[in-house]
């Protein structure tokens, strides 16, 4: 059951040009500790920006974290870790790859979620990469993203799992050689109004929290829903869940990627829409740029920002996190942000013409949606029945 706790300060971070300075400001103010959690750590501007902070904050005595992922960041630049690793900066790789021509399921176990607490006083939450979101070639930058910062006795919740996977690496990969940092007490004292849960989601006792908690929210909605998801596949579930909502008069709509990004994904994603759009259900597709987000918001009243998108990758094998919050402000402020995108950015995909779509592209919708749900079934083995 997903635990709330009061008195947090929650702010909204809208894309890199938000989430960076106020990212790179937390480590240069940092006095004992720093945990980063990344999927991808590029070595362009914002990756030199943030690698430079962390450099800082070690020489000063800080101690940094780094773990990064071994598929998300395969190619980063070696020069770049060493760089780090000499100013003092304590860098792992979770699951590292060794071979592209090896498959195995467990290699879809990635570390997908993005967070970065500093002295245990103060988090980030969401769905940005350590990359230059300002980069998007033959689009209008940035990629549309959010993050979310933390203040308050949420951190009571989330300094320990980072700290927690930090060990369980390091027993792993036998890396007794770091040594044994000194434990710092969370500084998790009330400094605001807003109700809020972190909410994670592994392959041991977590697997299926986030997803849960979603369906909770879907549940007891009475007038609105808005979801924007880079990556959205979901399971019958889910699916149920939306169409159900929609059948009792629930506004629902989908702000969904337009722009072809992982073709397999993309286009069997697109064999869903005719059920969405019989239902009542709104698409509209993101083209200005990247949609990147992975967030949602309920009667205005209900929000999650994250790493977890609704597809068979993030909720049966990567390790997730969302911060969900329970504050109408906070909801209001997210809402407004979707709104513009939506008008800025999107276009909506209308029944009737999504219905005289022409026969070649359904067919090869409904085969990529059929090759999915093959691979979905092969790495995941009986946890992927949500998803038929």
């Amino acid at each position: 059951m997903t635990e709330f706790v009061n008195g947090n300060r929650i702010t909204l971070l809208r894309n890199g040009a938000e989430y960076f300075p106020a990212l790179e400001a937390e480590c240069d103010a940092a006095r004992y500790e720093v945990h980063l959690e990344t999927y991808i750590f590029e070595d362009d501007e914002t990756g030199q920006r943030i690698a430079e902070a962390l450099k800082r904050a070690a020489r000063r005595g800080v101690v940094v974290h780094v773990l990064i992922d071994g598929f998300g960041s395969k190619e980063l630049n070696p020069e770049l870790v060493a760089g780090m690793r000499q100013a003092g900066v304590q860098i792992m790789i979770y699951r590292p790859e060794f071979s592209p021509w090896v498959f195995h399921r467990h290699r879809l176990r990635r570390l997908h979620r993005k967070l970065a607490v500093i002295d245990a006083r103060v988090a980030f939450v969401g769905g940005i990469n350590i990359i230059d979101d300002m980069h998007t070639p033959g689009h209008t930058p940035p990629r549309h993203d959010y993050a979310v910062k933390v203040e308050g006795p949420l951190l009571r919740h989330i300094h320990p799992v980072v700290a927690r996977l930090w060990t369980l690496v390091t027993w792993t990969q036998f890396k007794q050689r770091w040594r044994k940092d000194r434990e710092i007490k969370v500084r998790a004292e009330p400094c605001g109004v807003q109700r809020a849960a972190f909410v994670v989601r592994d392959n041991l006792r977590h697997r299926r929290d986030i997803e849960e908690e979603y369906l909770a929210a879907i549940a007891r909605a009475r007038s609105e829903i808005i979801i924007a998801c880079a990556y959205f596949f979901p399971g019958v579930s889910f699916r149920r869940a939306l169409i159900e909502a929609a059948a009792r008069g629930v506004r629902v709509v989908l702000l969904l990627q337009g722009r072809v990004e992982y073709v397999l994904l993309h286009y069997a994603s697109r064999a869903l829409y005719g059920a969405f759009l019989d239902a009542g259900i709104e698409i509209h597709e993101y083209h200005k740029s990247f949609l990147h987000a992975k967030v949602a918001v309920v009667d205005r009243c209900w929000a999650t920002v994250g790493s977890s998108n609704i597809d068979p990758l993030s909720l049966l094998h990567a390790r997730e996190a969302n911060v969900v919050v329970q504050d109408a402000d906070f909801a209001a402020e997210l809402h407004a942000s979707l709104k513009k995108a939506m008008a800025d950015g999107a276009r909506e995909v209308r029944r009737e013409r999504w219905k005289v779509q022409p026969l070649p592209f359904r067919i090869v919708t409904w085969l990529y949606y059929g090759l999915v749900r093959l691979l979905t079934g092969i790495s995941a083995y009986g946890r992927a029945r949500e998803f038929r």
